[in-house]
C-alpha cells in the first residue's frame, strides 16, 4: 500500500469521526516521515546508568545500586529480592544474573 493509499484512508477515518483532528494529523507526519522518531533516552540513559554499588552491599552491591539509582532505600529492595526468591528462587537466580551482567560501580 502506497503512502498516497495510506493519507486516503486516514482521511476517509477523519471524515467518519473515527479519528480527531489531531489524531489525524499526528498520523499523517508519521506517515510523511515530519514526526521526528520517538526515543526513550532517558529511560536508557537510566538503566545504562545501573552499577553495582562499593559502598553499600550485603553480597554483590546489586540492592545498592539499583537502590541509589531508583532513590528508594536499598532494604526495601533487599526485601524484594528475598520475596522473589521465596517464589521458586526466581530472585536467586535474577540476582545472581544481576550480579554478572551489571557492571561494579568502578568499572566504568
Amino acid at each position: 500500500m502506497s503512502v498516497a493509499d495510506e493519507i486516503a484512508k486516514l482521511h476517509q477515518l477523519k471524515e467518519s469521526g473515527a479519528l480527531t483532528d489531531a489524531e489525524f494529523a499526528a498520523a499523517k507526519a508519521r506517515l510523511l516521515g515530519d514526526e521526528a522518531p520517538r526515543s526513550n533516552a532517558a529511560g536508557s540513559a537510566a538503566i545504562n546508568g545501573l552499577r553495582r554499588s562499593r559502598d553499600d552491599r550485603w553480597i554483590g552491591g546489586v540492592c545498592g545500586g539499583i537502590g541509589r539509582m531508583t532513590g528508594v532505600e536499598s532494604w526495601v529492595w533487599r526485601l524484594l529480592w528475598v520475596l522473589m526468591a521465596c517464589f521458586a528462587g526466581v530472585g536467586v537466580f535474577a540476582y545472581v544474573l544481576c550480579w554478572i551482567f551489571v557492571p561494579d560501580e568502578n568499572a566504568g
